[in-house]
Order: C-alpha cells, then structure tokens, then sequence
C-alpha cells in the first residue's frame, strides 16, 4: 500500500505541468472472474519536455503508446504508475492493460450472489481508486470529459455517469454500451455499475424545465423490499428544495441511485449514479432512526451533485467544502421538506456527539485540515469533516442570515461551475452577499482545532432570585482557542409533571466570561439549560442543580430538542470522567422509557451500553449489567406494542444480556414461547438473538450453521460472520482472527462484520492473549492489504473491550516505537485514547 500513495506535493508538480482534455474508457467484463480488460486514451496538454506519471494499479500492462509512440511496458510501468516522458504540447496516450476486480469495496468489486450465483460489479473510488479501473491523473483538480465503452453479459444492465444507451450485440453472450461523453468532472465520482440489477423507473422536471429521468436499482434476490416510490419521493422532494435554494437548476442529464452490496459507506456521489448501501433496503424491521437516517443519506447525496460534483475541492483539504456542506444541506432539507421535521434534533443526538467525541481526539484536527497524501485523506472521512463541519455551518447560516447564505452559494456555484475550489472561493461569495467580513470567523472555526466547554456560573439570594449569571468558556490546554459563539439560555420549571420553558435569552458569548445581565432579578428556574434550541457548537455542563433536576425528570421535558442536549450534556460529562458512570446508567434507566426520538434512544442506548461495559469500576460492572439488562427487559416487556421503542429495547437488552433468566427470555423469543405483543422475530432480529446467545456460550458453531442454512444470504453471511467470532472460547477467536488475518480472500463485509463479533465479549479476558498478536500484525497488514480491509483489522482486531492498564501500557509501547506511517499511527492514537478515556471513567466511578 505505501507504493500506492500519492503526496499532495506530487500532485501540485503534476497539476503545474498537465491539463487534461477528455478520457476514452473500453471495458470488457466478459474476460474472467479476476481481471478485466481496460483500454485508456487520454488526451491532454503539458509543458512541452516535461516528464510526470500516470496513475494504474494493472494486474498485466499489454501496451502503452504515446503520441504514436510505443512504450515498453516493463520498462514504464511498475503495476501503480506508468512513467511519461519528453510530452508535447498537446498528447494523446494509450494505455491496454489487465485490472483486478476487488472484492474490498474499492476500485471494481465483484459480488457474486449466493442465492442466484449472479454477479454484480460496483465502482468505488473516493479518494484514490479510479486508477483501479483505468489509467487516470488520480487528482481531483484534473478534471476531464469520460467517455465509457462496456462489453459485458447482455443479461446485464450497464449503468453509469451518462444515460445508459442502447447496448449492441458484441458476440455470443455479450453486448456492448457505448456512453456519451460526460460533462467536465473529477476522476473520482466516475462510476461504472454493472449487473442483473432490477430497476424502477421514473422521471421529473428539473427547474429549468428539462426532464431527469430517474432510476433505483438493486440486486434481483432484494428487489422485493425495494420501496423505490417512497425514495423517489424523497429525491422529489430533495431536487425541489436544492434547486430553489441553490438558484441552480440540476447540473446532470438523469439521476439513478443504485443499492450495491458489500458496501463500505453509507452512499458515494457519482454524478448521477449514486451507489448505497444495501443495509438501506428493508428486507427486515428496522428502527425509525434508521429510516430517517436513510433520508438525509439521499439528500446528502443529492446535494452532493452541486457541493463536491459540480464544484469540486482543488485538493482534499478543503474535503469540508463537499462534506460539512451536504452534511448541512441535508439535514436542513430533510427537516424543511420531508416529513422527518425533527432532523435537527437527529442532528444533535448523532453527527454531533460523533462531531465532539471526534474534537476530544489527540487526532483532531482543524476542519480544513492539513492533507500531504492520499492516506492522510482516507482517515479524515470523520466526525470533524462531516459533524463538526456541519455543525459550524449552521452557526455560520445564523450568523450571516439564512438568505445571504444561500445568495452566497448560489453565486458560488455559478462562479465556479465544473470547476474547483478552495475555502477562500466560498467565503469571498459569502462575504460578498452578507456583507460581513469572515476572515475571523474562517480562521477561528475552519483552521483551529478544538472544542469549547460553556458552563453555567449562578448566584443567588435567600429567596432564590438570580444575583449574578455568567457563562464561563475554556479550552484545552492542547487547543486553547477561544471562540465566539451565538447561543440560548433557555430556564425551564416543573409545571403540572412537565418541564417546560418559560424564559429564553439570545446572545453573543465570547471571551473566557461573559456576563448575563438580563438574567440578573429573575428567580431561578428549576433547570437551567445552556445552548438551548442547540445554535452554537461548544459542549455545556449543567449546573450541580439542573443537573440532579435532569437526573430525576429529564422525561418531562417536552421539548424533544432540549431533551436530547440535556442527554448529550450528561453523557459528555461522563465521557469527561466528571460524573460518575454509575449515575448516567440511573439516569439512563429512569428516564428512557417515554423518550419519543428514535436517533436519541439508539444513541444513548449505544452510550449505556458503553458506560455499563466500559466506564463502570471492574468491580461493580457484573452487577450493574445484571441492572441494565433487567432494566431493558422491563422496558421491552411496558413498551407501547409494535412501537419503535419496544423494538430497540429488544435489540439492546440482547446486546447485554447476561443471567440465565435473560437468556431464557432471549430463547423463548427465538423459539415463539416468549412473546411481545406486535414484536415479530424476523430474520435479522433472530440473528441479533442468536448472537446474544453465542455471547453467552450458550449457542455455537451448529446453531450458526443451521441459521445460515435459513438465511443463505450476503446479509446471513456477515451476521453469521459476526456471530462465529463472538462465541466466548480463545479457539473461537483464534479461528476468526485466522479467517481475516492469516488468510487474505474474505471480502470487506465479513472482514467488518468478524472484527464486531471479535470484539463482543461478556468475559474480556479471553481477549488479553491478543494483545501481543495484535501488534505484531498491525504494520505487515497495513503493508500488504487495501486500504479499507488494512483499517477494518486495525480497528476491529484492536482488544478495546479489555479497557485496562496493560492494553494501555501494550499501546503506548507500540506508539513510541513506530512513527510511521502516520495513517496506520492515527487509527491506532484513537484506539489508545478510547481506553485511557475508560480507564479515568472507571477510576472516577470507583471514587462514587
């Protein structure tokens, strides 16, 4: 892998010497199961005598010509770059090689369907993986025209950038699709989709009056759960929205959005072929977080063919210019034109606790960041780049004005369109719409690091009338930017069994202090509540009697926005190792049952499970699991019937499960003896049931065989993957390393899907003898595996369930002895943070 970087100093000197014109792309994917055959000609301009490279990670190079010339193949390529020399003015290079199919979710993958033995290719080349399908100046600022040619079976539909034509007969078996060039664009967002895919076809008006057609595709063994209507609604709903805001009709000729398997990320913005992944086709039950994360991952994408396809970052750095910004346009289109109205409070619960778990990394890193090659980029596809960035927007949107903002975009993308950008490109369109100067505001929250904590500071008299209110502002001593902030105070009472709101102020905060004087006479609340209605970006801490009020009654706060910043502000402050984790667990179990958010729940159910796990003192986890998992069942068992809420206390009381008696419950709901009025067991919640039971060692290597003989599936597959490798006994778990470690032909979905069960574990102790593998493995794996299956290992392989002093003390060790490369050093700097963060939970835990 390290031969297959490129440095952004590389990519400067190449940018300063070539331009590129237009690619012509010939695929034949009738030549094998391993390799397929790619013929390249790109045309481009370059300083005449100049010499650079092409990109091309080949399996064979048959030829190589430039400007009529041949090339020895040995002589120029290595397998990753092809060597260019003495180019003219004007060239014209051809490239016939051999590429490999993957079955890692990059470049080409290859997919065959164990239920009908179809094959299904995808492409995916966010950031470097376009030169694994054809010869590229793998760069996003050298845009060009594509033009594909696909020879393929022709039972297949054929799908990419430009609409797909009518193929021709291309001899026995096979047909051949010749697509029109498309509109000038990075390497990165070609795609090329191919398979016995079942569409659904529709169409609508773009604003300028043309008609896009539109597709959803799947494999034939899912088209069943296909729910194609209800997505066209939503890109309806999306593609209206956008094009009004933007003041940009749809820059593309169709829209297809295609559900692939053994998907990686949640979805790719390919103009006008996005991929997703499968986990968004239903085949089973899932929870209403998931559905609604399901929409904004379709406008996320959507606004993607404007931020990031349209007008693209000149170079990773300014990756927020695409993410951050469809980070925020989704989510303020979902809540403005889709029934998920709440998705700001979705917001809050998920991408920004992501966003401040991210910023409290020794990792952090400004939101423009600093990008010196392609491995610094694949790592920074985190919480800062999407959340934080996000987050930062919406901050900015208050504070420039909602239609100065959009003003500004629009004139961006008009500036700017089939172009590339850096950060300056936007803010100066920004500027000049608001009419305010954000040369501060860029440097303050685009180019620091960090986030702040807001505190509460209050003081009162006898009779419980405010003398002095201020907000206090900090910063680690790491990045100790002070910053101004825009925020709410929001001062709720306990009225009729509700907290309900009855004073809010607006103001600037900034500086260490700053006083609140309208706030000074009036008679202090029950609960006071800093960043209400969540403007700013900062972590806040209740005051101690806010937050004893909030333990005991967070339930009775109706407002769902408010509920879900007090449940962010208590679970920070546990992660901080200033409350103890016993009390956010009590805080947890006596408030969850009536909370109404889908997003909230699945988040802080996700946080229980960690605290009770992880922050708990050792010696008092046995009893507080036993307690959680209790606690869990009762609310499964009180749940209103069928309801979103019953359906996610199942899934994470399997998920601690412990006492015989819970696995007695857990059998019976298998088996039908044990029922819940309107909870059905259907495919994937039997999994998670017999996982739980695997945990436990009460079910093993038969039990998953006779599931899998019921679910011969790709999705029975993973979990059959993840359930294997759960079962409690060092051979179980020597077996799982060995089938992703010691052998290097599992695709990346079981890859995944192995480090999650490796890691489920009632008795850690069973892991401790992985310690020192784990090291030992972790530079030869990053050495020879891909990129993404080098990550899965390294981070699912990583013992983190263990939370001691001697995995601390293993990682430490290994950090001080290897710097590079800093990618893998990174991964494994956030691995270490996890568990000293545990280990000073669990000491403060101990202290209560």
């Amino acid at each position: 892998m390290p031969g297959e970087n490129l440095t952004r100093a590389e990519a400067q000197e190449r940018a300063s010497l070539v331009s590129t014109s237009s690619y012509s792309i010939a695929l034949d994917l009738t030549t094998g199961p391993e390799t397929f055959r790619s013929t390249t000609t790109v045309r481009f301009s370059a300083t005449p005598g100049a010499s650079t490279f092409i990109d091309a990670i080949t399996r064979t190079v048959h030829s190589v010509t430039l400007n009529g010339v041949a090339l020895d193949p040995a002589a120029v390529s290595d397998g990753i770059r092809i060597a260019l020399d003495n180019l003219q003015a004007e060239n014209e290079l051809t490239v016939d090689a051999d590429m490999i199919y993957m079955n890692t979710g990059e470049g080409l993958h290859r997919f065959v369907d164990p239920v009908d033995n179809e094959v299904y290719l995808y492409s995916q080349f966010e950031v470097p993986d376009s030169r694994r399908m054809y010869a590229v100046f793998e760069q996003p600022d050298l845009k060009a025209t594509f033009q594909f040619t696909v020879t393929a079976p022709d039972h297949w539909d054929v799908i990419s950038n430009s609409p797909t034509p009518e193929p021709v007969a291309a001899g026995e078996g096979s047909k051949t699709w010749t697509f029109e060039p498309t509109q000038r664009m990075s390497s990165y967002i070609t795609a090329i989709i191919a398979g016995p895919y079942v569409s659904v076809r529709s169409e609508l008006t773009s604003s300028d009056g043309r008609t896009i057609p539109l597709g959803v595709f799947s494999r034939k063994s899912l088209s069943e759960y296909l729910d194609a209507d209800y997505i066209f609604d939503k890109t309806r709903q999306g593609f209206e929205y956008f094009e009004k805001n933007f003041d940009y009709p749809y820059p593309f000729p169709k829209y297809d959005q295609l559900f692939v398997p053994e998907y990686n990320a949640g979805a790719m913005e390919h103009a006008g072929a996005v991929t997703f992944t499968e986990a968004y086709v239903f085949r089973s039950k899932v929870t209403d977080a998931i559905k609604e994360r399901r929409v904004v991952t379709i406008l996320h994408e959507l606004a993607h063919m404007w931020f990031g396809d349209l007008v693209t970052m000149k170079w990773w750095n300014d990756l927020w210019l695409n993410e951050s910004f469809a980070e925020w346009a989704s989510t303020i289109a979902v809540a403005e034109a889709t029934e998920w109205t709440g998705a700001w409070t979705t917001f809050n619960a998920m991408e920004k606790s992501w966003a401040y778990k991210q910023d409290q990394l020794p990792s952090t890193h400004p939101i423009v960041a600093t990008i010196n090659d392609l491995e610094d980029v694949q790592v920074n596809f985190d919480g800062i780049t999407y959340a934080k960035g996000g987050s930062v927007l919406k901050q900015l949107v208050a504070w420039v004005g909602i239609d100065a903002f959009y003003a500004g975009v629009a004139a961006y993308f008009k500036k700017h369109e089939y172009g590339n950008t850096e950060l300056v490109d936007l803010l100066t369109e920004l500027e000049t719409a608001s009419g305010r100067d954000l040369t501060d505001w860029g440097k303050l929250w685009l180019e620091t690091a960090g986030v702040n904590t807001l505190r509460p500071e209050i003081e009162i008299d006898e009779s419980g009338v405010i003398t002095s209110f201020a907000v206090l502002q900090s910063a680690v001593a790491e990045y100790p930017t002070i910053r101004p902030h825009r925020l709410a105070i929001g001062f709720y009472n306990l009225t009729g069994g509700s907290l309900v709101r009855e004073h809010r102020v607006e103001l600037d905060v900034d500086g260490e202090r700053t006083d609140v004087a309208e706030l000074v006479g009036i008679k202090r609340p029950d609960l006071v509540l800093l960043n209400d209605d969540d403007l700013a970006y900062a972590k806040i801490r209740l005051d101690d009697a806010s937050l004893a009020v909030a333990t005991e009654s967070l339930s009775a706060i109706k407002d769902p926005l408010a509920r879900s910043l007090v449940w962010a502000a208590a679970w920070d402050a546990t992660r901080d190792a200033e409350t103890p984790a016993r009390d956010y667990v009590r805080l947890v179990l006596g408030n969850i049952a009536t909370e109404t958010e889908s997003t909230t729940i699945r988040t802080t159910l996700n946080q229980l499970v960690l605290a009770a796990t992880q922050y708990v003192a050792p010696e008092a986890r046995d009893a507080v699991l036993v307690e959680v998992g209790d606690a869990l069942w009762t609310l499964a068992q009180e749940a209103e019937a069928g309801s979103d809420a019953q359906f996610q206390f199942v899934k994470f009381f399997a998920a601690v499960a412990s006492t015989d008696a819970h696995l007695e419950a857990i059998r019976g709901l298998r088996s039908g003896e044990v029922r819940l009025d309107r909870l059905e067991i259907d495919t994937d919640l039997d999994w998670e049931l017999l996982t739980a039971l695997t945990v436990a060692g009460v079910a093993g290597n038969e039990d998953v065989d006779a599931a899998l003989a019921d679910d011969n599936t790709a999705n029975g597959a993973k979990a059959a993957a993840l359930a294997r490798a759960a079962i409690p006994t060092l051979e179980a778990k020597r077996a799982a390393w060995a089938s992703v470690v010691d052998i290097d032909t599992a695709p990346n979905a079981i890859v995944q899907w192995t480090g999650i069960g490796f890691q489920r574990a009632k008795d850690t102790d069973v892991l401790a003898s992985f310690v020192p593998d784990y090291f030992e493995m972790l530079q030869r794996i990053w050495a020879s595996r891909s990129y993404k299956i080098a990550e899965y290992l390294a981070v699912g392989l990583y013992p983190a369930p263990l939370a001691n002093a001697e995995l601390r003390d293993a990682t430490v060790a290994w950090l001080e002895h290897n710097a590079e490369p800093p990618a893998l050093r990174r991964i494994v700097v956030e691995n270490l943070a996890g568990v000293e963060r545990a280990l000073k939970a669990q000491e403060r835990d101990a202290r209560a």
